[in-house]
């Protein structure tokens, strides 16, 4: 599974501080970390409060890839700020995200097919997160449809239906799970799947339960890659543990040792 660290996101005060005052040593160390802790990917936001997202994105971008040369998730609401980490990254970003919206769409993915980008799709559109799986794949697939008109790969694409937090969602945890399973069956080949997984125990007292518990049941229903923190090192656990039990890897005594090696 691909492992996109969480943790370079100006939503954190410490990063925000970090960014604000170009504190490169921070934003470096939490990128050296997260890699090591088995991040193959680094999500990279500017937060809400960035009052130059633009300059940011690029001083941020230069910053992880003087230190880490693992490839990049650009995550932002503008394009524009997108655009310019991606003039900057030496290895191929993913875009994070386009919703299903028209517009959005033609945007994202005309900047994906420009720079040779994948992409995060988020099954919503203008009206919000949809309750039901049924919408959330009617969203999906129109994702979908629209890559394969811009000439992108559907292996390219990483579906995202929407995690939302357990104690205010609960019946949405069963959604999400069914609808990981039906993404992976829109087209052949099939896409990624990917998840915010932080976002299903935000507000609860036992985050990180909730989050492993969560994301062993994703990865057995199809989830491909997650958005994560990979310093929470039970959580890494649960997930190299429920790829082995469905045979993604050898077993061996030490099979934790061993994944962390590769």
């Amino acid at each position: 599974m691909i492992v996109i660290g969480e943790l370079i996101n100006g939503m954190f005060k410490d990063v925000a501080r970090a960014i604000d005052n170009r504190e490169v040593d921070v934003i470096q160390h939490l990128a050296e970390d997260q890699v090591k802790a088995g991040a193959q990917v680094l999500d990279v936001n500017t937060g809400p409060y960035s009052k130059n997202p633009v300059d940011d994105m690029k001083w941020l971008v230069e910053a992880i890839q003087k230190t880490v040369s693992v490839p990049l998730a650009l995550d932002s609401t503008k394009p524009e700020v997108i655009e310019e980490g991606l003039k900057l990254v030496s290895k191929r970003a993913i875009i994070n995200s386009t919703s299903a919206d028209e517009e959005k769409m033609s945007r994202i993915f005309g900047l994906a097919k420009e720079y040779n980008a994948q992409v995060i799709g988020l099954a919503m559109d203008r009206s919000g997160v949809p309750n039901s799986k049924d919408k959330r794949l009617e969203l999906a697939a129109a994702i979908v449809a629209k890559a394969m008109e811009y000439g992108i790969n559907t292996e390219d694409l990483f579906l995202d239906p929407i995690v939302l937090p357990v104690n205010v969602a609960q019946t949405q945890g069963h959604e999400v799970i069914e609808s990981l399973r039906e993404f992976r069956m829109l087209c052949d080949p099939a896409p990624n799947t990917t998840i915010g997984l932080s976002n299903v125990s935000q507000g609860t007292k036992y985050r990180s339960l909730v989050n492993r518990t969560f994301l062993t049941m994703a990865i057995a229903n199809g989830l491909t890659s997650a958005i994560l923190d990979p310093l929470d090192k039970e959580l890494m656990d649960a997930m190299i543990t429920a790829e082995l039990i469905l045979n993604k890897n050898i077993y061996c005594d030490s099979f934790l040792d061993a994944y962390r090696k590769k």
